[in-house]
């Protein structure tokens, strides 16, 4: 048991008796670890979350507004309004040119508890997950709450392009394999699974009885055309696939906390349950907000990514200046994922640069296989604030 967690777990044995051992056995949260150490310093330069320091956009919150002032406060459809459900579905086949239908849509309290009840819906104790990695290392918890076992097939970077070796992927694959996991548009990294990857993977999935989970989180923050390549315009409505997304990052709506699942109809119901005994469903009066988002937000989407683009210019010509460091920059998402040459401790350098430059970064070490030896920056913010935190971290890393 971890440093950390020794104390708090041990009080609460002492409070309420033993827990599993398993969830005593997880780690903290790297990224909270770096944070821990000034999160709302103003001194201090917050680039270690996956967020933009845009306020979620006027018309959006007007709308939330409006829901409480009508009285929405009551308890809802566990999986989502049927308003919301269906500009879910129409925003989904507009965007990928293939009808999605609404009873494949349900709608989660963000997009972490969808994979977690996806994870719950699939796996049992002793099963396996091959998972795309680095990765978000939250998804990875998922598999560890539920009792499998997690195996990761790390990207690895050839001729200037992070890239995945279809044939490793495949070889992590063994009879108590219940689903491939693939972030796409990756976090940390930006890279973004092809169209022949994705026919691969489907096809591998169909033919074995397993699932695909992507998580699509990203799919908006794309820097050449309007989304990334979805799984939801290969596979059939009854394929083994889920998709996970959310409100988050395009919409700018990282605290509201609104995800959504597309699954096959007949799992409709059942993922609903989940649901329900997870949260029993997102807020009544945050829905009608998240439907203002997708009739509305085309403008601020747009808006994001041109942020976001110059957010990554800007980084990219800073990191281009330290020769210790190697930085592929990304095709979608909004993170730069840089190796330091000779940095051997990720977690040490993150504490560090709070401490003596006053930004906050992410640990490579937290997203798991390939990660140690690099840095998570997210690049969605202001010029001149990316500007002033370039400056102080190339004081310690030049």
């Amino acid at each position: 048991m971890n440093e950390i967690l020794t104390p708090i777990l041990g009080k609460a044995a002492r409070l309420a008796g033993p827990i599993r051992a398993r969830m005593a056995a997880l780690e903290p949260q790297k990224i909270s670890d770096v944070s821990r150490l000034a999160l709302g310093d103003p001194r201090v330069i917050p680039l270690w979350y996956g967020e933009s320091d845009l306020p979620t956009p006027e018309f959006i919150r007007r709308a939330a507004k409006d829901a409480l002032d009508r009285g929405e406060t009551f308890y809802t459809h566990k999986r989502g309004t049927p308003p919301l459900r269906q500009a879910l579905a129409s925003y989904m086949s507009g965007l990928y040119g293939k009808e999605i239908a609404v009873d494949r849509v349900t709608v989660a309290t963000a997009g972490m508890n969808a994979i977690l009840v996806l994870m719950e819906l699939v796996l049992d104790a002793g099963d396996n997950v091959a998972m795309v990695t680095p990765a978000w290392p939250n998804a990875a918890a998922t598999v560890a709450i539920m009792g499998a076992e997690l195996r990761e097939v790390a990207l690895r970077r050839a001729q200037g392009r992070w890239r995945l070796d279809l044939d490793e992927l495949f070889a992590a694959v063994d009879g108590r394999t219940r689903m491939i996991f693939i972030n796409s548009p990756s976090n940390p990294t930006g890279w973004m699974v092809s169209r022949e990857e994705q026919r691969a993977v489907l096809d591998f999935c169909r033919a074995r009885n397993i699932w695909v989970l992507a998580d699509e989180v990203y799919a908006r923050i794309v820097y050449h055309g309007k989304a990334a390549p979805s799984f939801l315009e290969i596979a059939e409505p009854d394929d083994p696939l889920f998709v996970a997304n959310s409100f988050s990052k395009a919409w700018a709506m990282t605290g509201w906390r609104i995800g959504w699942i597309t699954a096959p109809a007949a799992l409709g119901d059942i993922i609903g349950e989940l649901v329900g005994y997870n949260t029993s469903g997102v807020p009544t009066f945050l829905q009608p907000a998240a439907v203002t988002a997708l009739r509305d937000g085309e403008p601020f989407v747009a808006e994001m990514v041109e942020r976001c683009r110059r957010g990554r210019d800007i980084v990219a010509d800073h990191l281009a200046t330290l020769p210790r460091v190697r930085f592929v920059p990304p095709e979608a998402a909004f993170y730069a994922f840089f190796e330091v040459e000779g940095m051997s401790d990720s977690l040490a350098m993150a504490k560090r640069l709070v401490q003596e430059a006053g930004v906050g970064i992410a640990p490579g070490a937290a997203f798991g296989k390939g990660g140690e030896g690099f840095l998570r920056l997210c690049f969605a913010q202001a010029p001149d604030l990316l500007e002033r935190a370039m400056a102080r971290v190339k004081r310690v890393l030049g």
